[in-house]
């Protein structure tokens, strides 16, 4: 089992590129293989997350050739080029895969089966497979649908007005992939607005679709078209060094390229409201996502108190706020995070247990934590869990422990950050 030994930082200093959105490589392979023509896909993560959709698409006939790293082209075999796979797709660890492509392989005509690893394989399914049976598809999963492996008899779909109980892009998502084949109108209706990589990336390539206050509908088209795709930095991977400078003194660290789309900045409000001192330079668009360069210096943060319509806008970043709010001044409450319960493991959890191997006065809270900020941490050893966010988390917990932190089973980072510790090496004091 890989791990990794890490000490106190002295500051973090330089700048750094962050690999590309994990998220929008996913959609730019997905839709890239729909549309007709080339797309070419400069930035992709090559990440395990990512591969998985790509060799998927693959096994189903589209020519996918790598030119360098993070350059693809696609050559897109329309929206009913897809051949039936001769064998079972692996999603590996990656839900974004498994749930877009299950919305996607209901409408193809033909059948398909879709797993994955042993961490995705216990992750909850049937948030997309009950709305998309009621488009017509047909899915069968183990508990009765609700856990992988799923199989999946594709077929005609029709439109639905679905009103979603959670935010979730990947269920939304799923949702717009089959509305693109279906009869009729699909509506989509959420409790707060998730990311919207799927909507922005969907109109990019020409297809027919509004957003409203409230949701988004899309309607089925003969076609998209293949287009030249720029993959921004991953917000979700720049969160870590932002924590990291912010809580080591000294620092000034800057982050190029990164994707500041409003459904997915709530990192940068929560640590700014905690005082955290972050400026954005540069400020631009590429393939219709906003981008920036993120300056940020050592700062003394405070508690604050977390919940409502942020927390979607931030749900992957919640391990590494955890670790900024254990090493803040005073009390931070989380709440309205319950899906943190059934990511990649339970989050929540996963950092009040380790977290507290290293001294921090956490709390587990049914759908949060309560956090009580400490001067500094203590060395110690530490889980994964076979998660890459906790692992990466723990890690920049470490640069505020007055011993040597070791963090077991690290290989998981690969599925979202391949060269996270290389690039924390080079920054750190």
């Amino acid at each position: 089992m890989q791990s990794q030994t890490l000490s106190a930082s002295g500051g973090l200093r330089g700048e750094i590129t962050v690999p590309g959105d994990k998220s929008i490589s996913h959609r730019s392979i997905m839709l890239g293989s729909l549309a007709e023509g080339k797309t070419r896909i400069q930035g992709f993560l090559e990440g395990e997350d990512n591969l998985s959709t790509l060799k998927a698409f693959q096994s189903m006939g589209v020519e996918i050739t790598r030119l360098g790293e993070g350059i693809l082209e696609i050559q897109g075999r329309g929206l009913h080029g897809l051949r039936e796979p001769a064998d079972v797709l692996d999603c590996g660890n990656s839900g974004t895969t498994m749930r877009l492509m299950t919305g996607l392989l209901s409408a193809q005509r033909f059948f398909s089966v879709l797993t994955g690893d042993q961490y995705l394989r216990r992750r909850p399914m049937k948030r997309v497979v009950e709305p998309l049976s009621r488009m017509g598809a047909r899915i069968w999963g183990r508990d009765g649908g609700e856990r992988a492996p799923l199989a999946i008899n594709g077929g005609p779909l029709r439109g639905i007005e679905y009103r979603s109980a959670i935010a979730s892009a990947q269920v939304k998502s799923a949702l717009l992939l089959a509305g693109l084949y279906a009869e009729g109108e699909t509506r989509v209706y959420e409790p707060h607005l998730s990311r919207d990589h799927s909507e922005r990336m969907l109109g990019f390539f020409g297809a027919e679709l509004q957003t409203f206050d409230g949701g988004v509908s899309i309607k089925p088209l003969p076609r998209l078209a293949g287009r030249e795709v720029q993959v921004p930095g991953d917000i979700s991977s720049a969160a870590f060094f932002l924590v990291a400078a912010l809580i080591t003194p000294g620092s000034e660290l800057l982050v190029r390229n990164v994707g500041i789309n409003p459904t997915r900045s709530g990192i940068i409000e929560i640590l700014r409201q905690m005082g955290g001192d972050l400026q954005l330079h540069d400020e631009r668009t590429l393939s219709g996502e906003p981008v920036a360069d993120i300056l940020v210096r050592g700062s003394t943060l405070r508690g604050i108190e977390i919940g409502g319509d942020l927390v979607p806008r931030a749900i992957d970043e919640f391990p590494v706020i955890s670790v900024a709010a254990a090493l803040a001044e005073g009390v931070t409450v989380i709440r309205d995070a319950q899906e943190l319960r059934v990511k990649e493991t339970d989050r929540i959890a996963a950092m009040v247990s380790e977290l507290g191997a290293l001294g921090a006065r956490v709390e587990a809270l049914e759908d949060g934590m309560r956090i009580e900020g400490v001067a500094a941490l203590k060395g110690g050893r530490v889980k994964s869990h076979g998660d890459h966010r906790i692992a990466m988390s723990m890690a920049v917990a470490a640069l505020r422990a007055t011993g040597e932190v070791t963090i077991d089973d690290t290989a998981c980072t690969a599925t979202s950050f391949p060269n996270f510790w290389q690039l924390l090496a080079q920054v750190k004091g």
